[in-house]
């Protein structure tokens, strides 16, 4: 992973491949962003009419190189813009400040050092140009070839990898190295950085190489690794525990579900979070098949285990004092001769009956018997994630995910927490009228309802496995877990590690003992 340095060099005596400054778009053009002041003064002063000649405009993500001035040791100044530039007594909001990293360290590319001048007034902002530089710099190469196979040689394929390997190096400029709160936000940034690419990296991962065996071990490894505590269900002790959900998605796949309990604890905890991951390690529809079109990125829809993995890890790296207890719903939702069928009925873990209407709606049910064995154990809150629906994201489209909750407030909390951490998202409502649609002749509850709201209606069904006063909250990330566009800030092209931040911070709330 990308190395981060706190640095207290200037961005004229910095030696790196490439110094990076902001830019913004003042009211009579170029505005040269704090911290680019050495840099301006090798250029005479002129830094912003040099970047205009060039077509800079200061806009966010806007990415101008050009040749340094005498005076500076780095070779190239990189000018990244930041938006709109903010009032006199106004600073740089952190999540401009986090996009414009990301920016800059992708453009970076095949690089080995950048030392970062951007506006770093406080250790808030530091964090946020940490964690878009090293989010930034990522890039998911483990299934690239080796050079072999596409007509070049094994040096000629070394060459090519230098250059698209991620910057290597970022070196924050003008921090204070020795400074607690800066110290602590470089450690949080690496931890949580670190993390998030790991969920991307599982995300990513083709389909033939994370089942939910795999997965499971990912899982154990890292507990190992971490001090986590683990225990993996596999299809035998899921058919002793009368986990009808997870078995019933699962059955028509050659590999079969797992639930994974993955734990972050803490003596002096004195709160419990949950958090649910819908895990599907593949999802084909099952016999209700996605058509054409649909199935491509559907390796993605284990997005909300990933996020909900990789939060509990960051938890026990940064040594949290709560209790962080993930579970990992983990199934490959596949047709075949002994696959679910549009009208069995499935009996869940709860004890619940579900008329199984729609084998595509699978997420729901694998979270419910997550959910019920998660309330067992009483947590304060119990948070779950989820690529649930694509009517989430017609609603909110493909960068904001839904909330939903039993708790207007812990909705609230959540969505100021999603917005504190640069995660856009919406909250959602829960209409009672839309819980009718999933009446069944046959069993105490469908997996489907009414089409129109059809986001809203998976919502009340997750709400049925909730344990009596427990607060609960679900986040619909169907929409920003997964990127098909060109890169943009920190956001690369798949994977996107869409609730990890939230899912942290929220932690960080509830170890704080403010849960909302």
């Amino acid at each position: 992973m990308t190395a981060l340095t706190l640095s207290t060099s200037s961005a004229a005596t910095v030696r790196a491949d490439a110094v990076v400054v902001g830019v913004a778009k003042g009211a009579k053009g170029v505005v040269v962003a704090p911290g680019a002041e050495a840099v301006d003064k090798a250029f005479g002063g002129k830094l912003a009419a040099v970047l205009e000649t060039l077509g800079a405009s200061g806009a966010e993500g806007e990415v101008t190189k050009l040749p340094a001035a005498d005076g500076l040791k780095a070779p190239v100044v990189l000018a990244v813009g930041l938006g709109e530039a903010p009032g006199k007594d106004d600073g740089y909001d952190n999540e401009a400040l986090r996009r414009a990293a990301g920016s800059a360290a992708r453009a970076l590319t095949g690089s080995k050092k950048a030392g970062f001048a951007l506006p770093v007034e406080d250790a808030e902002a530091a964090a946020a140009v940490s964690e878009g530089a090293l989010l930034g710099a990522y890039s998911y190469v483990a299934h690239r070839g080796n050079g072999n196979g596409n007509g070049q040689n094994a040096k000629g394929a070394k060459k090519n990898d230098a250059k698209s390997a991620p910057l290597a190096e970022v070196a924050l400029l003008g921090t204070k190295p020795r400074d607690k709160e800066f110290k602590a936000a470089a450690e949080r940034s690496q931890a949580l950085a670190a993390e998030i690419n790991r969920a991307r990296d599982l995300i990513n991962m083709p389909p033939n190489d994370l089942d939910p065996k795999a997965f499971a071990a990912e899982a154990q490894a890292a507990a190992k690794e971490f001090g986590l505590k683990v225990e993996v269900l596999d299809e035998k002790a899921l058919k002793k525990g009368g986990y009808g959900g997870l078995l019933g998605v699962g059955q028509g796949a050659a590999t079969p579900p797992r639930l994974v309990r993955i734990a972050h604890t803490h003596a002096k905890a004195t709160k419990t979070l949950a958090l649910v991951g819908k895990g599907i390690t593949y999802d084909s529809g099952g016999i209700s098949l996605k058509p054409a079109g649909h199935n491509e990125t559907m390796k993605c829809d284990m997005s909300g285990a990933a996020a909900v993995f990789a939060a509990v890890v960051t938890a026990a790296r940064l040594g949290l004092e709560v209790n962080v207890t993930g579970w990992l719903a983990l199934a490959e939702n596949m047709p075949s001769g002994s696959a679910t069928r549009p009208g069995d009925v499935l009996t869940m873990y709860s004890g619940k009956t579900v008329e199984v209407l729609n084998t595509d709606a699978e997420g729901r049910l694998v979270l419910a018997d997550a959910l019920t064995r998660a309330s067992e154990e009483t947590p304060d809150a119990i948070v779950d994630v989820a690529t649930l629906t694509g009517a989430m994201v017609l609603a909110l489209g493909n960068r904001t995910f839904g909330i939903m909750a039993n708790d207007d407030a812990f909705r609230t909390s959540v969505h100021e927490i999603a917005e504190e951490v640069g995660e856009q998202s919406w909250p959602m409502p829960m209409p009672s009228e839309l819980r009718k649609g999933m009446d069944s002749p046959v069993a105490d509850i469908a997996n489907m309802g009414e089409r129109m709201g059809g986001g809203l209606v998976a919502g009340l069904f997750l709400k049925e496995f909730i344990g009596e006063g427990i607060t609960w909250a679900h986040l619909d990330i169907a929409g920003p877990a997964f990127h098909e566009g060109a890169p943009w800030g920190y956001t690369p092209k798949g994977g996107t590690g869409s609730a990890v931040r939230t899912l942290v911070r929220l932690a960080e709330r509830t170890a704080a003992g403010d849960l909302g």
